[in-house]
């Protein structure tokens, strides 16, 4: 299944957020079906969602919401194109 409007990039996270700690307040808008922390660099993460109208939906709600002690980014994940890993939100922000 491809991840294509159903992944969201998570910025500007407090490097000791756990993926139940994002699950919870993300899990309100839809099933989520997966969700990745980074921990090296720490500060990022992705949720997948099952509907991509529900990611679209915590887009309009999360961005800019605190979780922990951070105000976050939300934002659909873009792909490296084909054969690419996935990818990150775009551009550089704070």
């Amino acid at each position: 299944m491809v991840d294509e409007g159903r992944k969201l990039y998570i910025g500007n996270l407090d490097p000791s957020m756990t993926p139940r700690d994002l699950e919870h307040p993300f899990s309100r808008f839809g099933h989520v079906a997966n969700v990745w922390v980074a921990r090296t660099p720490p500060g990022f993460a992705f949720v997948t969602f099952d509907d991509a109208r529900d990611a679209a939906d915590a887009v309009k709600e999360m961005d800019g919401q605190r979780i922990g002690s951070k105000h976050i980014r939300c934002e659909l994940a873009k792909s490296e194109g084909r054969g690419g890993r996935g990818g990150r939100g775009g551009g550089f922000g704070g």
